[in-house]
């Protein structure tokens, strides 16, 4: 069975090497064309791509996905079925071409958190469970009848970062298992069950990462853990943004208004919320590099 797969980031990765080590044929990758990066702006290929050279694997970067050139090239290889793990919406041509369909792997439980950052929402809105699913792509986003799904679950203090690795890992071994069940044609489609309480994972903007001191310290604790390490929930101090990579929760009654902080100048550093106290320990000071509380206390007066 003749494979194409389709991804850009580290995510993507580990499924790709999980369907090569596990024996199939990769006949070919599409991946994101290479972009400008850093301050010398040198050309930065995706991890997708590194990783199937390294492999001899052949890439394809196409700007636009109904360029008639990619189109062709796509028919030539002749894939059986395509694999699209954190890649971008396909038009129908593409994954109505391979003759076993195109299926997708989606790093959460669907029908919930549908849409670009499911990771990211799901601790944003502390939720305990988490997840992946492998799916036939069809017209609507995220909606297609699911193959397989395996679920985990998240730690009261789990970052994106800490569950993004955890289901990259549950999602390479959830997809190879999946190709596997499709080459022996042993599986079984199933609609995604309907629900009138969908949860939805857009995608997040910066003002998305702004935190409102109004609000009650779990949410605020919920939304740091959900943006760390990336795209990184902040706040100003002094005028200038403090990113927070990580925080505790302190319950006690705050005694001042939501925003503002109490600090030791050596050890602690605490923003009031609505209901309680959020403790910094891990951040990022405007113009300055990422540090622990205590070093960046020590260099800085409040």
């Amino acid at each position: 069975m003749k494979i194409v797969f389709m991804g850009t980031p580290d995510f993507a990765v580990a499924s790709l090497n999980a369907l090569v080590e596990a024996g199939f044929n990769v006949a070919a990758v599409v991946t994101a064309a290479d972009k400008p990066a850093g301050r010398g702006q040198k050309l930065q290929e995706s991890a997708v791509k590194l990783y199937a050279v390294s492999k001899g694997i052949k890439v394809l970067q196409p700007l636009k996905l109904k360029d008639p050139v990619f189109i062709e090239e796509l028919k030539t290889i002749g894939a059986d079925l395509q694999v699209v793990v954190a890649f971008r919406m396909l038009p129908e041509i593409v994954w109505n071409m391979p003759a076993k369909g195109t299926i997708n792997l989606h790093a959460s439980l669907l029908p919930q958190y549908r849409g670009a950052a499911p990771i990211n929402h799901v601790i944003i809105n502390g939720e305990e469970i988490s997840g992946a699913t492998t799916f036939f792509l069809k017209h609507e986003i995220d909606t297609g009848d699911v193959i397989f799904s395996e679920s985990t679950s998240i730690k009261p203090d789990e970052t994106a970062g800490e569950l993004h690795d955890k289901l990259m890992d549950l999602g390479a071994g959830l997809l190879v298992r999946t190709v596997e069940a499709i080459a022996a044609n042993d599986y079984t489609e199933q609609p995604q069950p309907q629900s009138n309480e969908l949860k939805h994972a857009p995608k997040i903007f910066k003002e998305d990462c702004a935190i409102d001191w109004n609000q009650p310290a779990q949410k605020i604790y919920n939304l740091i853990r959900g943006l760390s390490p990336y795209p990184t929930a902040f706040t100003k101090l002094n005028d200038k943004t403090l990113k927070v990579f990580r925080a505790e929760l302190d319950d006690k009654e705050p005694g001042i208004a939501p925003g503002g902080f109490l600090t030791d100048g050596k050890t602690y550093l605490k923003f009031a919320a609505k209901d309680g106290f959020i403790k910094l320990t891990d951040l990022q000071y405007e113009g300055k590099k990422r540090m622990q509380v205590d070093e960046f206390l020590r260099g800085m007066r409040l």
